[in-house]
């Protein structure tokens, strides 16, 4: 019974669309950000499960090795009646917030429709969604670009898309560009990180496809100890140079510190090959980490 849980809760993606939330959630913390609508957190749970799932979309009929296809598979029915759901639920959550702020929204200064055109466009290519006619790039099989672009996304929607929602929404504007920055690059240095970790769940299949990710290029062994541990580190460095340059309380710093070391720890037993769940619970999990410890670390500092 909690086998099935976990498996329906982590394959199915439920699990992603909480940790946007929870990201979302630990930038309002460190941004001093009043939270959001009810409204616009669904909107962004749903449509992150609807985003990952579309890989998912046909998984085909000849049985799979891969437990998540094979899972996906056995509950096709279900998981395409959980899209339509999640689709309908968008559709009507982003037209009511679209009419509730129109004027506001068509009224965001060019900065904001710069970083969201980039978002949305690096999403799009991921998957290659533009129409061929235009643009043929799927960067979702670039190799060792298609980190960097998972991360850029997902730093975009958890801090970014809150930014310009509390603007849209309360009419606040971020009094600190330069610790908005920070964040913004942070959160996509610690993504990237996280997917490229995922990438060595499919070390096999893109080798054989002969999609240069990291893994690919470079071996297990070299990712590990030449990749994700040196830009861990760098990571961990600037951290803790912007806490002493923004003197941060102590505790803020400890809490802001684990997810780094977690990563690491994470990183060294990756030498040994992993089942997918490790991936979808541990990797996926330290994201969710960072953001209870991104909370904790501002809340322990206005005690």
């Amino acid at each position: 019974m909690l086998s099935n849980i976990v498996r329906f809760l982590f394959f199915a993606n439920y699990f992603v669309g909480f940790l946007a939330v929870a990201l979302s959630i630990e930038t309002a913390y460190q941004l001093a950000l009043p939270f959001l609508s009810a409204e616009y957190y669904l909107l962004l749970f749903s449509v992150t499960v609807l985003y990952y799932t579309f890989a998912y979309a046909n998984p085909g009929t000849s049985a799979s090795p891969n437990p998540r296809t094979a899972w996906y598979q056995q509950h096709r029915t279900f998981a395409a009646r959980s899209q339509l759901m999640l689709l309908v639920v968008s559709i009507v959550l982003a037209t009511k917030i679209f009419i509730q702020n129109f004027y506001k929204i068509i009224s965001l200064p060019w900065p904001y429709w710069l970083l969201l055109g980039a978002m949305v466009l690096a999403a799009a290519l991921y998957y290659g969604l533009l129409p061929k006619s235009l643009y043929r790039l799927n960067l979702r099989n670039t190799g060792w670009l298609k980190a960097f672009v998972i991360g850029f996304v997902w730093a975009g929607c958890v801090n970014i898309l809150p930014i310009t929602m509390a603007r849209v929404e309360q009419g606040i504007h971020v009094a600190e560009p330069g610790f908005m920055l920070w964040l913004f690059l942070k959160n996509w240095m610690f993504c990237t990180v996280n997917a490229i970790m995922f990438d060595i769940k499919d070390y096999e299949d893109d080798s054989n496809r002969q999609l240069k990710t990291f893994v690919v290029r470079f071996g297990l062994y070299r990712t590990i100890t030449f990749i994700l541990i040196p830009l861990l580190l760098v990571g961990l460095l600037a951290l803790l140079l912007f806490a002493r340059y923004k003197h941060f309380a102590p505790e803020t710093v400890l809490f802001n510190t684990i997810p780094f070391l977690s990563l690491l720890w994470v990183a060294f037993s990756l030498h040994t090959p992993k089942k997918i769940l490790f991936y979808l619970i541990v990797i996926d999990g330290l994201l969710l980490v960072k953001a209870i410890c991104g909370i904790l670390g501002i809340i322990y500092a206005h005690q």
